[in-house]
């Protein structure tokens, strides 16, 4: 018997949700205003844009900064990570980066 009431109360729901995701919806936005899109909304998505390419710009700089340095300390057998002495034979060599550091 509970089995059974069960079963028959699952069938229900699933009518139910069934007949609730099928129905129209009474109460949408209509008139003159729909789907206009506020000028502060498009702002954003361009503060955003300029955003997110400035931190890939500023990431990419860093990265070659980094691979070029790493490349020169391994073809010249030194420690990647003793900063002086990679700076000291980059200078030597005349192929040291002196434009400034990235912010961050």
């Amino acid at each position: 018997m509970m089995t059974q009431t069960i079963q028959t109360w699952a069938a229900q729901s699933q009518l139910m949700v069934v007949d609730v995701l099928a129905q129209q919806p009474n109460d949408g936005p209509l008139g003159p205003e729909f789907g206009k899109a506020s000028p502060i909304g498009f702002l954003i998505l361009v503060g955003l844009a300029v955003i997110i390419l400035t931190v890939g710009w500023f990431f990419h700089r860093r990265y070659s900064r980094f691979n070029r340095r790493r490349m020169f300390a391994e073809a010249h057998g030194l420690d990647v990570f003793d900063q002086e002495a990679v700076d000291k034979a980059m200078a030597d060599a005349g192929v040291l980066d002196l434009r400034e550091d990235s912010k961050f």
